[in-house]
């Protein structure tokens, strides 16, 4: 393995949780066993609601929720009463990824943190409005934190000394890899000496389910009577994304900050693109994701032959999977491997681009590569995709990919070390 310059930045430690894991070594042995958590999901306030004298007429949304979550030792029990599902996440990622770094060694006023996500906490927000509808001058207090972005930035510095900066960044389901982009930038500038970027747990309700189904963005009609087989990204019959719980944290610093704690770091992140499509609707562009790749490899200094695995965006809507694959082709990258994280994650909106920047993380200090479920036709059979099984793979130079709504691509080269 290589060894990174000193002042390279690095993923000193990284902190995950889905809902087919909790923690990077639980979390990498269910991606290669190509298991799955999908199902009709049951929290309360993420089903439509039947209204007096209405019959059910359908199963429900499809996705994959956390089953049970572990919350770290030590945290005021009045904290965790007032924190929502979002905020548990965010404190049980922080934590692993924390103690991972060992920054309990780094000065709190040389720590910042950026957290990934907007309307994180709607469901429990919508929860809120049902339960004190006709009696709202008794609304929880807590209420009024919860509906601003800022309660993660508040919650997680209460529980972790953190005290050089700390704001959240909207991206759509790029905003968990423009956080990650926004904390590299943070410690290259010399603001900090190490970052925390958090993806954050967007917690929907009912509301914005509906609303992406309605969009199209959202499957799945085909598979309403079988989960398992809705979430399938690349796949000829796929019918849009499926939702998945998760949150991950990374600690960004400079190598040799790392190695003076003893720290390995997971990856050098060595070039990272940011480009708009000027276009709200959600449907992609070929030029912005082409040129979030053509920065990340510039920055880089790495030509695209020297990629030899991509994690791609690839959420099994109709357009967008065609379109990557096209930006892959024309970037020159058909010749890289490449599967499926979120046929086993299924699509973490927020949380996405970190996630799946950590589940690069992960195979790359695994030497393997997790299967792709699901992936029975392949919309581009030339391209080199993993299959129902997990494959050895020496990952040196890889790429992952994030684009959201509003025209967002993002990039980010990683580099084993």
């Amino acid at each position: 393995m290589r060894k990174p310059d000193g002042d390279a930045l690095v993923a000193s430690g990284l902190g995950i949780v889905t809902a087919i894991g909790q923690g990077a070594d639980a979390v990498i042995a269910a991606l290669l066993a190509g298991r799955h958590a999908f199902g009709h999901m049951r929290r309360p306030g993420r089903q439509l609601p039947l209204r007096e004298g209405q019959a059910s007429t359908a199963a429900g949304f499809i996705g994959a929720e956390i089953p049970d979550l572990r919350l770290p030792d030590g945290l005021p029990a009045s904290m965790l009463r007032t924190a929502s599902l979002s905020g548990q996440a965010a404190l049980a990622a922080l934590h692993e990824a924390w103690t991972d770094a060992a920054l309990d060694g780094v000065d709190p006023a040389r720590i910042g943190l950026v957290v990934g996500g907007s309307n994180l906490q709607q469901r429990e927000l919508v929860a809120m409005q049902d339960a004190y509808c006709g009696r709202e001058r008794f609304l929880r207090p807590s209420y009024g934190m919860g509906f601003m972005d800022s309660d993660l930035c508040g919650l997680c510095t209460e529980a972790f000394p953190i005290r050089g900066f700390a704001h959240t960044l909207g991206g759509a389901s790029a905003s968990g890899q423009a956080a990650v982009i926004h904390a590299l930038e943070a410690v290259r500038s010399g603001r900090v000496d190490a970052c925390i970027a958090i993806g954050g747990l967007m917690d929907l309700s009912y509301w914005e389910c509906q609303g992406l189904r309605s969009l199209g963005a959202m499957g799945s009609d085909r598979y309403a009577d079988d989960p398992a087989s809705a979430c399938r990204p690349f796949d000829a019959a796929r019918d849009g994304f499926i939702f998945g719980e998760s949150c991950t944290a990374i600690v960004i610093e400079r190598a040799d900050r790392a190695h003076a704690r003893s720290r390995k770091p997971w990856a050098e992140l060595a070039g990272w693109g940011i480009a708009m499509d000027g276009n709200r609707n959600p449907n992609p562009s070929l030029d912005g994701e082409c040129a979030a790749i053509s920065t990340a490899l510039s920055m880089a200094g790495i030509a695209p032959e020297r990629i030899d695995y991509v994690n791609p965006h690839g959420t099994g809507s109709h357009i967008g999977d065609i379109t990557e694959v096209q930006a892959l082709r024309d970037s020159g990258l058909d010749h890289v491997r490449l599967n499926t994280t979120k046929s086993l994650l299924g699509h973490g909106l927020t949380a996405a681009g970190a996630t799946e920047l950590a589940v690069v993380l992960l195979q790359m200090r695994a030497g393997r590569l997790h299967p792709s479920r699901n992936l029975v036709e392949p919309i581009a059979p030339d391209l080199r995709w993993v299959g129902e099984t997990q494959e050895p793979h020496a990952i040196g130079a890889a790429l992952n990919m994030s684009m959201g709504f509003g025209g967002i691509n993002t990039a980010i080269c990683a580099l084993a070390c």
